[in-house]
């Protein structure tokens, strides 16, 4: 991946390019990846289109049963929104990440105090390896920990750790990557089971459920490539649970944080930190209603 990574310098930024990703490194330091998760959606396509229209690009894959999946970027590559529109043409608006809230202010960082966790902490973030399925169904579907006072954009909620604290997780600690992979071994695939039958449990009910799927490394090797290896480390996660246990592409969304969320203090090789999490994020798109049903064709979530 180093030899085909270019690194620029644009508007003060330092941009490291690579043939499926942008990382981004602010002067004040921050730094985010940006991956483009679209090849997740070709599994079993029967066709695929793209469209350009004034500055949005629209890709619509089309299944075998005839429905489509259409994913809306903006010209800098961004998500700004993904349609699912069955064989009828009524549509489900999944994600609108195009919103913004009239209170947020600047970019899409928003400054937060940590939640207020009155649940016993093994509830808050689950372990996958040491939970029973029924939590692993229940934290897939719980509520947030408390009161969601607005809605949050795709993007606030990838990028600010206080706003995605607001909801409960499961670490995946049981599937272990080899440090500096992000394959998944295929004897360790089976582990997902129970996290994929929740997955699917939960968006049988709501068809509009959103999960992020984050990645995290230890802190062997330099900030930029744990960045890179997170999110692929996510990809791989939410590629697997769509190609072999059928929860649909586009109920995932993943986001890799490279080595900044670590759960054990060291500085060298860690396999806790090299992990997964999940956590349902759909009270935070749509404002705290946890089990807000599919809108009428052709309508946009509530504002």
């Amino acid at each position: 991946m180093h030899s085909q990574r270019r690194e620029v310098t644009e508007g003060g930024r330092t941009v490291y390019y690579e043939p499926d990703r942008v990382i981004i490194r602010d002067p004040s330091g921050q730094q985010y990846v940006r991956g483009n998760d679209l090849y997740r959606f070709r599994y079993g396509a029967r066709d695929i289109q793209t469209q350009t229209v004034g500055g949005e690009t629209r890709t619509i894959v089309v299944r075998p049963d005839g429905s489509q999946i259409i994913t809306v970027v903006g010209s800098d590559g961004r998500l700004l929104r993904r349609i699912r529109r069955d064989d009828r043409g009524r549509e489900i608006i999944i994600i609108d990440n195009s919103y913004r809230d009239p209170r947020a202010v600047g970019g899409f960082y928003v400054d937060l105090p940590p939640p207020v966790v009155s649940m016993p902490y093994d509830r808050y973030i689950v372990a996958a390896d040491e939970a029973p399925p029924e939590v692993i169904y229940e934290t897939l579907r719980a509520p947030p920990v408390q009161r969601i006072d607005r809605r949050y954009s795709l993007d606030e909620i990838r990028y600010s750790p206080n706003v995605r604290m607001q909801m409960p997780s499961i670490d995946v600690n049981s599937i272990n990557f080899a440090t500096g992979s992000w394959e998944i071994p295929p004897d360790q695939a089976a582990k997902l089971q129970v996290i994929a039958d929740g997955l699917n449990q939960a968006i049988q009910a709501n068809p509009r459920a959103v999960f992020l799927i984050e990645g995290h490394t230890d802190k062997v090797g330099s900030d930029v490539d744990n960045l890179s290896l997170s999110d692929r480390r996510a990809e791989s996660a939410a590629t697997l649970l769509t190609q072999q246990f059928n929860v649909p592409a586009e109920n995932l969304t993943s986001q890799g944080y490279g080595e900044q969320y670590p759960k054990e203090q060291v500085d060298g090789p860690s396999g806790i930190n090299r992990r997964v999490t999940i956590r349902n994020i759909t009270p935070l798109l749509n404002g705290g209603q946890a089990s807000l049903p599919p809108p009428p064709p052709g309508t946009a979530p509530p504002r």
